[in-house]
């Protein structure tokens, strides 16, 4: 396997707040905002797209590890984007600068952590184990 992913790679995914990405529809809250969990998989989005293209035919990377702060709350209607940033490459162990704001500024930060896999292997993990 020959990968070669550079320091500094980056995507930035966006969503709008609707009904199906807030915390009551989550269950992480009671009100209708932006939910931590859409937060945190908006930045795995991220960090995922900003490596996938230079990965082999049948390459992933899965999310292991994500410590965040969800600072600020979005309402219905607005946009929130999710940049990550590769920061460091350990092997097969990648880590991401992930930070997500909205039209008034940031709105939460933190690291996420991925794992590149062969993904026909790592499902075969799954087969028949039932």
């Amino acid at each position: 396997m020959d990968i070669n992913l550079t320091l500094g790679l980056e995507y930035t995914a966006k969503e709008m707040v609707n009904a199906d990405n807030t915390a009551s529809k989550y269950g992480s809250g009671l009100v209708d905002v932006f939910a931590t969990p859409a937060m945190v998989a908006l930045m795995e989005k991220a960090a995922l797209n900003s490596v996938l293209p230079y990965l082999p035919q049948g390459f992933n990377t899965v999310g292991t590890e994500v410590c965040v702060n969800h600072t600020k709350a979005t309402p219905l209607g607005w946009i929130v984007e999710a940049k990550a940033t590769l920061k460091q490459i350990d092997g097969k162990k990648l880590l991401f600068e992930v930070v997500a704001w909205d039209k008034e500024g940031e709105i939460g930060r933190g690291t996420h952590t991925r794992y590149i896999i062969d993904s026909k292997r790592f499902m075969e993990n799954f087969s028949g184990g039932n």
